[in-house]
This record gives structure tokens, sequence and C-alpha cells, in this order.
């Protein structure tokens, strides 16, 4: 894991509100948000475009409730489809990378986030307003969780 200083990014996805006890189980949302928006939004992998999944809109902690969008930045929107915007802002972000095959790599990743700052001797403090994962490609996740 590194710091990071990352630039704001907009993206363009679909979006749920759950929390980490809902996902947990057999209900939770994100795995059938990550369907929806796998069926019904072209990214154009070759020309560039990525993948982002953004958490935000955190109630308090990892213990309440927050939204998910599962996005992309690119420009080319399907019709069918009414898309959410949300910006990432610039900031200092701590970033846990996993490489492998999904899903398997986003789970080691949000592992290793969840060991880390619940170590008592954690250096870093969450700011719980946004974090996000990138997909550089299919076999690479990067877990960005924003930090004081």
């Amino acid at each position: 894991m590194e710091v990071r200083n990352v630039s704001k990014q907009t993206v363009h996805g679909i979006s749920a509100r759950t929390n980490n006890t809902a996902e947990m189980s057999p209900h939770g949302k994100i795995p059938d948000l990550w369907q929806l928006f796998d069926a019904r939004v072209p990214v154009d992998y070759q020309g560039g475009e990525r993948v982002y999944g953004v958490y935000y809109n955190y109630e308090s902690d990892h213990a309440g409730m927050f939204n998910v969008l599962a996005g992309f930045d690119g420009a080319s929107f399907p019709s069918d489809i009414t898309l959410e915007e949300i910006t990432i802002p610039d900031g200092k972000y701590l970033v846990f990378v996993e490489r492998g095959d999904m899903p398997q790599i986003a789970i080691d990743a949000w592992t290793k986030v969840w060991e880390h700052f619940t170590r008592d001797d954690c250096p870093h403090q969450r700011l719980y307003n946004i974090d996000f994962e990138y997909y550089a490609n299919g076999n690479q996740i990067e877990v960005h969780i924003a930090i004081k």
C-alpha cells in the first residue's frame, strides 16, 4: 500500500444504498449492481475508458449506510438507462493494489483495507467521505481510501 495524492475524476454510473452488514449476507446489493452495470453500460476499454466503484454518502463509519456507484470514466452513455454523475475529489488516498482474478482480487483488497484500519497502531485515519476502486484492467484493482 502507498499514499497517493489523487486529482479529481468524474465518473458516471448506477448506484445503490447499502451497508457492510447487508453486503456480508446473501442479500447484498453490490453484486447485482455490478451485473446491471456490466449488462447495460458499454465500456470502451480499448479506447482507454476505465471502470470505478465509488463509495460515498457515508452515514458514519464502516458500520453505517453508504452509497456505492458502479461506473466508468467514458463519454458514450447508453440511451436506455440514466446514469448518475459523481466527482471523486482531489485528495490524499491510501491505495491498496491487488492482482489476479476477479472477483477474488476485490475481496482480497478490501480484506487488507479492513485489517489495516482495525489495527491498534494504524498510522492512518479514514475520512469516510469518498473511497473508490479503480480497475486498471481485468486483473488489477486499486482500492483508494480517503485519509487525513
